[in-house]
């Protein structure tokens, strides 16, 4: 039987890691990724929508990123949004589509992003962390030894998994930050 803070530590691990996975994607890595841009917010019939919602976003090759909207008339509110966002590339809007040129990285911007990757890192393990803690003290509430020494074995198997992951995510991220 699970002790019902470990599922809870479960369902919020897996959260941490999906909010990982989601900030290493709009890192640009010098190759051109839909996820760079999709979750960008453009204002559109009156709300803020993500640009996924809006139009189709495809990679035409390594360095370019073709948006094109299902309205042309977002196509101006899509345009301001991209420069807003300021990824580092200026749309261009040629009245039908908007293109995204990325330009080649450069070293320092390699290595700013490793540190950027690093402390998306940290925060994941700092989160991890908080709610073994909280599991924790739930467990140590538990009258049954036994049942509660099992849990808490169980618990540390499972921070160092997810913190395995975390790492391995990020190790991945850097790779391909550094690649040029």
């Amino acid at each position: 039987m699970q002790h019902p803070s470990l599922i809870t530590f479960l369902e919020q691990s897996k959260t941490i890691l999906d909010h990982l996975h989601s900030e290493f994607g709009k890192l640009q890595t010098g190759r051109a990724q839909a996820s760079l841009v999709e979750h960008i917010m453009v204002e559109s019939y009156g709300q803020k929508m993500d640009l996924r919602s809006v139009a189709s976003i495809s990679v035409q090759d390594a360095s370019s990123i073709v948006i094109q909207p299902w309205d042309k008339s977002v196509l101006a509110s899509i345009e301001k949004a991209l420069q807003v966002a300021n990824i580092g590339a200026n749309p261009v809007n040629d009245g039908v589509v908007i293109r995204l040129t990325l330009p080649p990285m450069t070293q320092e911007r390699r290595v700013q992003l490793t540190k950027i990757v690093g402390q998306l890192e940290e925060d994941a393990k700092i989160k991890v962390r908080q709610i073994r803690q909280d599991a924790q003290a739930e467990i140590k509430k538990e009258a049954d030894e036994d049942v509660k020494y099992t849990a808490l074995e169980t618990l540390q198997k499972l921070v160092d998994d997810v913190n395995g992951k975390i790492e391995e995510a990020a190790k991945k991220k850097n790779g391909e930050v550094m690649s040029v």
